[in-house]
């Protein structure tokens, strides 16, 4: 504990806590001895063998619970458990909800580290001990403070030493002084590193945590400490000078630590500085001892979502939370949660890049065409050199000419046209690719209006895909990328249609007869529409997406089980899909094309952007089976 000079607070609030994870731990040393329980699954983890379930380390989003300086809480006479106990209740009961992976105590557990506080403190934790794994270090209020971590034995070092901790898969080992520590834990589907280190590591404690980072290489690492930074009145974090000393030794050159979190002073704040690897690290005061009652037993949730790339962060009591809003008294209410900048934030983290030097994510080879072409596959086209004749270097022209060939052996080939006067650049080949798409190689179209140009990809005039009607359903597929900035005046655009306008299928409703009988399309606003005239009915019911990202690949999906139709953008349903019935397509014996549709051409454009794997096959598939997902 102790209070910076600059000492205004702010009020936080509560976010909405909904993530976290496990816990499998590798193997390390504890004073010295092999862990024999690295590879123990953890109590509550989600196990092939259907053991109880808390939490789910493969998900991508996931929460650490951060709890700070509780000395108040157990001060002699007046010590009062209740509160962390309250917390400790929360973390066990949400667990599952919240997916909370891992807790972590940042010192100053007591506040005279005697026989009697520790002894207690010990106690208040069976709350949470085998049900949520953590980790506990030493604050100046714990121990001596004029001492490191050679001081030898403590009341402290028997309580919350390397023995505490035995039982948890999640720990790794302890430095032979005993307190410093660290913990492996899996969550979002990979493994994290928390080093949790002495209120003044010494040089051999500083020595050990160096090679617990280089055991570890490919762990990103948050490291908690008591003393790292103090916060001015607007929150910001500068570091102290145990923080500049952690730093310079330990921070800086280990790419891999990527958060630091202390407590001991306050008010709270937070910092980015910049490490020798040119990346971010993200420091942070925790601390509430000075607000009511002590902080409460105040936790705060860090929610990771590695799908959004944010941590999502909270600060709140679950004691008072758990009271009855009736009759909680003003102070209790007040202190409910906190909700400003330095309690309630996000950060914005693209974690494949940010850990791209230690850890870099290795991106899935090509899948063959045998793999990706489940039964009643009529049409599969890709334009890596397996499908597309003469497939050149990246930014080289597709000619005139060129095939892409149904590799579904069908004989659904498509030829390549350049429209107008269009260039020989107006289609180009590229590298871009879908993480997920079988083939690493797309087309790149340069269409637009003013001066019109563009172009396209057709079967040929007896390819048997241009009269199939698809009656029993179809699933058809597509990878596409907007470019960003998508500039220009981009009208409406085809990404693939087949030829033949509707009224010459006999059809009288709908926008117009000159639309095509099939077509998925890109608005102005970059919303998709797909509209189907279906084989037997006398309509056009169509599906609309939302908005789509630019600069972003994007998997489209259309379903039609005989019955209706379903859009699917990157393996999820989309909202606007039409009631109306739909059994197959009305096709009339004309072209399909890739890039563009007729009726495009002529009242908006040819496509503008990235087209990938294309897939026609003549039943519905389910999300698992579409191109997107399958091995």
């Amino acid at each position: 504990m102790s209070k910076s000079e600059n000492s205004r607070l702010g009020r936080r609030s509560l976010l909405q806590a909904a993530l976290a994870v496990p816990a499998v731990a590798g193997t390390a040393t504890v004073l010295g001895a092999e862990s024999a329980r690295a590879a123990t699954p953890q109590a509550g983890t989600t196990a092939a063998d259907g053991r109880r379930g808390h939490f789910d380390e493969e998900s991508p989003r996931f929460a650490l619970a951060v709890l700070p300086d509780t000395q108040y809480l157990f001060d002699a006479d007046s010590s009062d458990p209740e509160p962390l106990k309250a917390t400790f209740r929360y973390l066990v009961s949400e667990r599952e909800e919240a997916n909370i992976a891992f807790m972590t105590h940042l010192g100053d557990v007591t506040e005279h580290g005697t026989e009697d506080e520790i002894g207690l403190a010990a106690d208040t934790f069976r709350t949470i001990h085998g049900k949520v794994p953590y980790s506990v270090l030493a604050g100046n209020h714990d121990v001596r403070s004029s001492t490191d971590d050679q001081r030898g034995d403590t009341a402290y070092l028997e309580a919350f030493g390397p023995q505490r901790y035995a039982s948890m898969p999640t720990f790794g080992g302890a430095s032979p002084d005993g307190y410093n520590s660290y913990h492996v834990l899996r969550a979002g589907g990979r493994e994290w590193l928390v080093l949790a280190l002495d209120w003044r590591a010494s040089d051999k404690g500083l020595t050990w945590a160096q090679g617990v980072l280089d055991a570890h290489p490919t762990l990103p690492a948050v490291l908690t400490t008591h003393d790292i930074a103090w916060a001015d009145d607007n929150g910001e974090a500068h570091l102290s000078g145990n923080g500049q000393r952690l730093w310079d030794r330990i921070i800086r050159g280990n790419d891999q630590i990527f958060m630091a979190l202390g407590g001991h002073y306050w008010p709270s704040g937070r910092t980015v500085l910049t490490n020798d690897a040119g990346h971010d690290v993200h420091v942070h005061i925790t601390n509430y001892q000075e607000r009511y009652y002590g902080g409460a037993g105040m936790i705060r949730l860090y929610a990771f979502d590695l799908v959004r790339n944010v941590v999502d962060v909270e600060t709140f009591s679950p004691w008072f939370l758990a009271r009855d809003p009736e009759k909680r008294t003003p102070l209790e209410a007040e202190t409910i949660e906190l909700t400003g900048p330095v309690d309630r934030f996000g950060l914005d983290i693209d974690f494949a890049e940010r850990f791209q030097g230690f850890a870099p994510v290795v991106p899935p080879k090509p899948r063959p065409a045998s793999r990706v072409m489940p039964r009643g596959t009529v049409a599969y086209w890709r334009f890596d050199s397996s499908g597309l004749t003469g497939a050149g270097k990246p930014g080289s022209p597709v000619a005139g000419g060129t095939v892409a060939h149904d590799l579904s052996g069908h004989g659904n080939d498509l030829s390549v046209q350049l429209l107008h006067t269009s260039p020989a650049e107006a289609l180009t080949w590229s590298a871009e690719h879908h993480t997920d798409q079988p083939a690493h190689a797309s087309l790149r179209f340069d269409g637009g209006k003013n001066p019109n140009r563009g172009a396209v990809l057709t079967t040929g005039a007896q390819a048997p895909l241009n009269s199939m009607k698809f009656t029993s359903g179809f699933t058809i597929e597509t990878f596409i990328k907007l470019p960003e900035p998508f500039e220009g005046d981009h009208a409406w655009m085809g990404i693939l249609s087949w030829e033949g306008r509707n009224g010459d299928a006999g059809k009288t409703t709908g926008w117009s007869k000159e639309e095509p009988t099939c077509s998925l399309n890109v608005t102005p606003e970059r919303f998709l529409q797909f509209v189907l005239y279906p084989h037997v009915q006398d309509a056009d019911p169509t599906s609309w997406s939302h908005a789509l990202p630019v600069g972003r690949w994007t998997h489209i999906a259309v379903v039609n089980d005989g019955l209706g139709t379903v859009m699917y953008v990157d393996g999820s349903k989309i909202a606007r899909n039409p009631s109306q019935p739909a059994t197959g397509i009305a096709t009339l014996g004309k072209p399909f094309v890739i890039g563009g549709t007729q009726f495009a051409q002529e009242f908006g454009q040819s496509f503008y952007g990235w087209i990938g794997d294309t897939r026609i096959v003549d039943r519905a598939l389910r999300p698992k089976d579409f191109m997107l997902s399958m091995d």
